[in-house]
């Protein structure tokens, strides 16, 4: 009998799933005295089983601020990364909200330290999905806050994917939207919109989505403009197959001056490169996205 049972729980050793490891200190990213804005498309989430663990883990790593999340498809998966950041870290008081009006329930959503910033309010643009559900098939989320004695404005989005003539001109209409509504509300606010924006940066003007920013240099700056226009940068979407730049980070005039200053930066936070198993561990266990984060010096 005793043999039996040793056999049974080497045999329950063996099929046990050895989880590649990551050298989680080499993501390190965040800074005490700067404002770290990250924006990470986390596949399907929970991709796996063990996607909330690694998630924590990366979050904890690289150490951004706020965290603008798309494809956040489960709630309570959610809570329990929101937890299990309240508890490993309990100095930051990690807070967090999730959309719930996605059909699909891909849903946008926000992590942020309530030790570093303050939230006045969090809120859908163009919720009408009569009228604007063409554009955006996912209400851009809206993080209204306050840090280092300077008020902020993050948009959060996630853009309909997929190449052909139909789906640019939703993209490209919800760049319009997107602009129309700076410039009517925020026109003179420190605004960065973010997110999964499924289109690259360098396209030729004719197809480019994002020409209503691109053409306004005065008003406009995409922070990861030089990792776009670089075929050798590191990408946020990685496959040889479909490698591009698809997530980025776009901030108003108001924040020129600081991403000028010396100390701040933006980073695609390479995952897989610190992941056993690297893109294909990357992608099962956790999501297809890397993690983009801009660091900014505000004093």
């Amino acid at each position: 009998m005793k043999r039996v049972l040793v056999l049974l729980l080497f045999s329950v050793l063996l099929c046990a799933e050895e989880l590649p490891e990551i050298e989680y200190e080499k993501l390190s990213f965040g800074r005490e005295n700067t404002l770290e804005v990250m924006t990470w498309n986390i596949q399907n989430f929970p991709k796996s089983e063990y996607t909330v663990d690694y998630a924590t883990k990366i979050i904890l790593a690289v150490d951004a601020d706020v965290i603008g999340l798309q494809e956040i498809q489960s709630d309570s998966a959610f809570v329990v990364l929101l937890k299990n950041l309240q508890t490993q870290d309990p100095e930051d008081k990690w807070n967090g909200f999730r959309a719930n009006t996605n059909e699909w329930e891909m849903n946008l959503a926000y992590l942020y330290k309530s030790s570093v910033i303050k939230v006045d309010s969090i809120f859908q643009i163009y919720p009408d999905d009569e009228k604007y559900h063409q554009p955006f098939p996912r209400k851009p989320l809206v993080l209204e806050f306050s840090c280092f004695d300077q008020k902020f404005f993050i948009i959060n989005n996630h853009l309909k994917a997929m190449p052909g003539e139909k789906n640019i001109v939703r993209r490209k209409e919800a760049c319009r939207l997107l602009d129309k509504y700076i410039d009517e509300f925020l026109s003179t606010k420190n605004v960065i919109l973010l997110g999964d924006l499924n289109d690259q940066l360098t396209d030729p003007e004719e197809e480019n989505v994002f020409t209503v920013f691109l053409d306004d240099k005065q008003n406009y700056c995409f922070a990861d403009w030089l990792i776009a226009a670089d075929s050798t940068a590191n990408w946020s979407y990685p496959y040889w197959k479909y490698r591009s730049h698809l997530d980025h980070i776009l901030i108003s005039n108001e924040l020129f001056d600081e991403f000028e200053k010396k100390g701040s930066e933006i980073r695609t936070i390479t995952i897989d490169k610190f992941m056993e198993g690297g893109n294909d561990a990357r992608y099962k266990y956790i999501t297809d996205h890397r993690p983009v984060v801009l660091k900014l010096v505000l004093e």
